[in-house]
């Protein structure tokens, strides 16, 4: 049985889109996962599935879990499933030296699919200094030095760009994940 994590972006933020995470394991387990376990309230699943796997068995169940969301709860949400291991490849390929980094101001952007490079074209990282990022196989390595909340960078990372599904997570909460899919 694979191990999934599940992303889901924009809730829990202001008074629309609430989803409390006891809504969310129920959900999850609802469809079928188990072992579902969440992280903060922010959006964060770890689960297994019997039937899903490789990169078909993500976008069915970030599809699933989608539809299953604006179906109970009424609204939409975007969601990104990563096998659980693939956590771990996110952060053995971290192309930044993490070495007095604040990982609070360290994001992973985590895509729908593989990234495309020419998306990242119009992007010249000098216009954003100190701001810095970086491609990976499906995520974008970002870190803000000054903080997310004032970066010029965020508002660009974004599904227009990517055309796909984006949702970022800080550095912290990328290495337990991965812990929580390990176990």
């Amino acid at each position: 049985m694979t191990t999934y994590v599940g992303l889901l972006r924009g809730i829990n933020v202001g008074k629309h889109k609430r989803v409390p995470m006891a809504t969310l394991r129920e959900l999850l387990t609802g469809m079928g996962c188990g072992s579902v376990r969440t992280h903060l309230n922010s959006g964060n699943a770890v689960f297994t599935h019997p039937t899903a796997s490789g990169a078909d068995g993500e976008q069915r169940l970030a599809a699933e879990l989608e539809a299953t969301i604006a179906g109970e709860l009424g609204f939409a949400v975007p969601c990104v499933v990563r096998e659980g291991g693939d956590l771990r490849r996110v952060i053995d390929d971290n192309p930044f030296d993490m070495t007095g980094l604040d990982p609070s101001r360290f994001l992973v952007t985590f895509l729908a699919g593989p990234l495309d490079a020419a998306r990242l074209e119009g992007l010249d990282p000098a216009a954003y200094a100190p701001e810095e990022f970086a491609a990976g196989k499906r995520e974008v390595y970002c870190h803000f030095p000054d903080g997310v909340h004032k970066a010029k960078l965020p508002p660009l990372l974004n599904d227009r760009r990517f055309g796909m599904t984006a949702t970022a997570r800080n550095w912290n909460t990328v290495l337990r994940l991965a812990e929580l899919a390990a176990t």
